[in-house]
C-alpha cells in the first residue's frame, strides 16, 4: 500500500487546509491506494512520464522519480521510459528529465549491495544467466572464467535466488565442484539438510546426486562452478525449490 501521505498538511495545512485535505487524503490517501486498478508501479510510471510531458522537473518531479524507484522501476527501465517519451513529449524535457533521474538512480550506488559484492571478490559478476534464467528463482549471473581444459564459470545470485533441483550425469567420470568465493548461500541434496557456504567452502557433487544451490535470503552470493571432466556429461533440471521449502531449508530465515 501507499504510504501515508502528510506532505500536504505539513507544508500547507494551515495557509491552504482544503488543499492540504485533498492533496494527503484524497490524491494520495485514495487515488494511489486503487493498487487493485493499477500497481504502485504502474501510478509512478504514469505519473513520471505526464509531469516529464509538461516539463515540471522540480522537487515534486524528484519525489516522484525517488517514489518510481522505491515502488520498483530499475535505472535500466526510467533510462527506457524517459527515451520512449521523449519522442512524445519533447526532446528538451527529456534532457531536463534525465539529469534529475540520473542523481535519483545513481544516490548511494558506491553502498550498493551489489556493488559491495562485486568488490569483495576478484571474479567479475558478469552478465545476467538469461540462458538458464527458466532454472533460477530470482536473478543469477554468469561470468566464464575459465573455457578451456576445465569449464570453471562464477555464479551470482541475488538475495534469496537458487536454482532448481538437478542432477548431474555421465557415463563415466563428471560431477561439479562449488567453491565459494564472496557472500553466503546454501547447498542441499535430496533428503539432506542444507548446509551453509561461506567464502572458501568446497562442495563436492558427485554425478546423480539430485540437489540445489543459492544464495542465502538476505546476502548475495557467488561460487566457482567447476565442471569435472567425464564422458556424455549432461544436466537433468527438475522441480523448482519453492519458497515453502527454500525457507524451510535456509533455518526459516525471512525471504
Amino acid at each position: 500500500m501507499a504510504e501515508k501521505q502528510t506532505a500536504g498538511r505539513n507544508e500547507l495545512g494551515t495557509f491552504a487546509p482544503k488543499f492540504a485535505e485533498l492533496n494527503d487524503d484524497v490524491l494520495f490517501g485514495d487515488i494511489w491506494s486503487r493498487e487493485n486498478q493499477l500497481s504502485l508501479r504502474d501510478r509512478s510510471l504514469v505519473t513520471v512520464t505526464t509531469l516529464m510531458a509538461q516539463g515540471l522537473t522540480d522537487s515534486a518531479f524528484r519525489f516522484h522519480l525517488e517514489n518510481a524507484k522505491k515502488n520498483g522501476i530499475t535505472r535500466e527501465e526510467i533510462a527506457e521510459i524517459l527515451t520512449h517519451a521523449a519522442f512524445y513529449a519533447g526532446w528538451s524535457k527529456a534532457w531536463a528529465a534525465f539529469r534529475m533521474a540520473k542523481e535519483v538512480w545513481s544516490e548511494g550506488i558506491g553502498n550498493d549491495a551489489m556493488a559491495k559484492h562485486a568488490a569483495s571478490m576478484v571474479f567479475p559478476i558478469g552478465n545476467l544467466n538469461d540462458g538458464f534464467a527458466q532454472y533460477f528463482n530470482g536473478k543469477s549471473f554468469l561470468a566464464p572464467v575459465s573455457k578451456e581444459q576445465v569449464g570453471i564459470f562464477n555464479v551470482t545470485f541475488e538475495p534469496g535466488c537458487r536454482n532448481n533441483w538437478h542432477i548431474h550425469h555421465a557415463r563415466n567420470g563428471g560431477g561439479q565442484i562449488l567453491i565459494c568465493v564472496a557472500g553466503r548461500g546454501y547447498y542441499q541434496e535430496w533428503g539432506k539438510k542444507a548446509i551453509g557456504m561461506l567464502p572458501g567452502d568446497v562442495v563436492n557433487i558427485s554425478v546423480g546426486v539430485k540437489h540445489w544451490h543459492g544464495a542465502a535470503p538476505d546476502s548475495w552470493f557467488s561460487h566457482l562452478a567447476v565442471e569435472v571432466p567425464g564422458e556424455e556429461n549432461s544436466n537433468e533440471w527438475m522441480e523448482e525449490v519453492n519458497d515453502t521449502d527454500y525457507i524451510q531449508a535456509t533455518k526459516g530465515e525471512t525471504l
